[in-house]
């Protein structure tokens, strides 16, 4: 008997003017433009109590990641010591999973603009979760 396979269907997807990985910057804070996340009108009933001004974190499939990078030099940097990739937010890994803090800009339809945010045109939203104040945000 083999591993288990685990399914992640998106969401939804991102639309932004960073049209490939080499546009980006590495942070979302290091100068990333806002974007649109369009997600899928079968789940926007979902987006209920996402509101403008609020934080959420996008989770994000890395599509153009390479996923047998288990070790590197942070932040592409050769003076950097080799690292494991566990240890860094590189989108190189095995499940390239992207976590995005970023703030809701406006919202249109089961459209949401927010940003800032690193990730290029194209990229998969596998979910959206607030950013928890407190435990009574819960």
């Amino acid at each position: 008997m083999g591993e288990p396979i685990y399914e992640i269907k998106p969401i939804g997807v991102i639309r932004s003017e960073l049209a490939s990985r080499e546009a980006a910057p590495r942070q979302g804070y290091e100068g990333a433009p806002d974007a649109w996340v369009e997600v899928s009108s079968a789940l926007g009933v979902g987006l209920e109590g996402i509101s403008v001004g609020r934080e959420i974190i996008l989770i994000t499939w890395l599509h153009k990641a390479h996923r047998d990078i288990l070790k590197l030099h942070p932040r592409g940097d050769k003076s950097n010591p080799m690292t494991g990739v566990f240890s860094t937010r590189s989108p190189d890994r095995p499940n390239p999973l992207g976590l995005h803090r970023v703030t809701v800009l406006e919202i249109t339809g089961y459209r949401l603009k927010v940003g800032p945010i690193e990730a290029i045109d194209g990229t998969p939203v596998v979910d959206i979760k607030p950013v928890l104040l407190n435990t009574v945000d819960l």
